[in-house]
């Protein structure tokens, strides 16, 4: 990333997010950094560009320019970056941190009305593409988006870093602190972190302005990821922090990995798998187990005389089971049904389904279902509900298993907490939805209770 002016860079700059998990080590979920501006010159970079294109001729090349509010800067950086060679330019109106100070990045990107005129200048100055690249740290990132449109912007990309803090250390420092005086700034948070930002962001640019091309970028760190944002209306992909967690081999394995996607579209075997991954077996800590519900017929705990009882159950169940039948079916290789899809046919798929609030059916309803056989009675789901949701679970005192009450309002809290993939499921309620809600509606104001000492909620007698 360059600009008109030369700057001395601050050191350190880019640190691992703290929304990584692990310490140390590549694969870190984020990183902040509080500066990404080159040291390089103008002249540095033309030179590079000129380079570049006659090195790799048939490749795409995207320089990325700023400056700050000024016409006639604008006018100068886009006609040398075009003359050099470039395909494309993208304005970068969106730094969060430095060139905001400086009246640029941030400072242009958060102003509609700066956009509109900034895009106005490089389109009278040059006839190749460009993008506006968009801040996520605004209300409304569709009015700006916008803006770019009616300024002549052949497309925006969507989104740059998350303003952010990373983490304060105990004795009151925070990381990166420059200086002998340990002081810091907000910086840009990026990586997988941002990803569900980045991915709003495209969505509502892409319903908002239908066929405006959309360059996503924000947390793509692996084929399913990019897939998510082309559904979501982007037209192509960037990628920056997964490269710095590993190298750019990256990118051919999510090219791999979007063509198996595609192929997976196509064939009618594959139509319950999640991309790439295959519906849940049932299972017991890993291993296949049989369906004790109906050797049994009733459930049993994975701990003391139930289990002892449990392994005899499926010993003798096994017994009697003829493992040569039912024979596995020979394997065969399935032959694309509908033909595979392309790219181009399945951006914006998702964008339809996306909508507001109003727009979703709150009679449609779901409750949790628990599939005894694959509990492993940890106790998250009852633990979760009980202090924090509706008190909808219940653990049975002998067996441990926990059981769904009609309490429950289908939230979906108890799922996301179970450490077994599909050990919970969400299906359709039976029968009509009733909400309770405590006191009947039309039923008056609670009367106040007078302020004379402890009041004993729940008398013991």
């Amino acid at each position: 990333m360059w600009y008109k002016d030369i700057v001395t860079n601050i050191s350190p700059r880019i640190v691992r997010g703290t929304t990584s998990g692990h310490i140390y080590g590549p694969g870190q979920g984020s990183f902040l950094n509080i500066e990404l501006i080159s040291e390089k010159t103008c002249a540095y970079w033309l030179q590079s560009i000129s380079e570049l294109k006659k090195d790799f001729p048939d490749k795409v090349l995207i320089a990325s320019i700023m400056c700050s509010y000024n016409a006639d800067d604008w006018t100068e950086l886009a006609k040398k970056a075009e003359a050099a060679g470039s395909d494309a330019l993208e304005l970068n109106l969106s730094c969060p941190h430095g060139m905001g100070e400086r009246g640029m990045g941030l400072a242009c990107g958060q102003d509609p009305e700066l956009v509109l005129n900034i895009c106005r200048w490089v389109r009278a100055a040059t006839t190749i593409p460009f993008f506006a690249k968009l801040t996520p740290n605004v209300t409304n990132i569709v009015t700006i988006a916008k803006a770019a449109h009616e300024g002549g912007a052949d497309g925006v990309t969507a989104t740059n870093t998350v303003s952010g803090l990373m983490a304060i250390r105990p004795d009151g420092s925070a990381w990166p602190s420059i200086g002998k005086e340990r002081r810091t700034t907000y910086g840009g948070v990026s990586g997988n972190a941002i990803r569900p930002i980045a991915l709003r962001a495209v969505t509502a640019i892409g319903r908002a302005l239908p066929n405006f091309p959309i360059l996503a970028t924000g947390g793509i760190d692996s084929a399913d990821a990019g897939f998510q944002f082309l559904l979501g209306g982007a037209s192509a992909l960037q990628v920056c922090s997964s490269v710095q967690n590993q190298d750019f081999t990256v990118i051919e394995d999510y090219i791999l990995g979007l063509k198996a996607l595609l192929y997976l579209n196509s064939l009618e075997s594959k139509k319950d798998w999640l991309g790439q991954s295959p519906p849940t077996p049932q299972h017991q800590l890993g291993k296949p187990i049989v369906n004790l519900s109906s050797v049994v017929g009733k459930g049993l705990a994975n701990f003391g005389l139930d289990k002892s009882e449990k392994e005899k159950a499926i010993t003798e169940h096994k017994v009697m089971t003829d493992i040569l039948e039912p024979c596995p079916k020979p394997r065969s290789i399935d032959a694309p049904k509908y033909g595979i899809p392309s790219i181009q046919t399945l951006v914006g798929k998702a964008l339809p389904m996306i909508g507001t609030y109003g727009d979703l059916d709150n009679n449609q309803q779901k409750v949790a279902l628990i599939d005894e056989d694959m509990c492993i009675n940890c106790g998250k789901c009852y633990m979760t509900c009980n202090d924090s949701g509706y008190q909808a679970i219940i653990f049975n005192p002998k067996t441990h298993l926990p059981r769904v009450l009609d309490d429950c309002t289908g939230c979906t809290l108890c799922v996301s907490v179970c450490p077994i993939i599909d050990c919970i499921r969400m299906v359709e309620r039976q029968g009509p939805y009733i909400p309770k809600r405590g006191i009947p509606l039309g039923a008056g104001v609670v009367p106040r209770i007078p302020a004379l000492g402890p009041v004993e909620l729940f008398p013991s007698s």
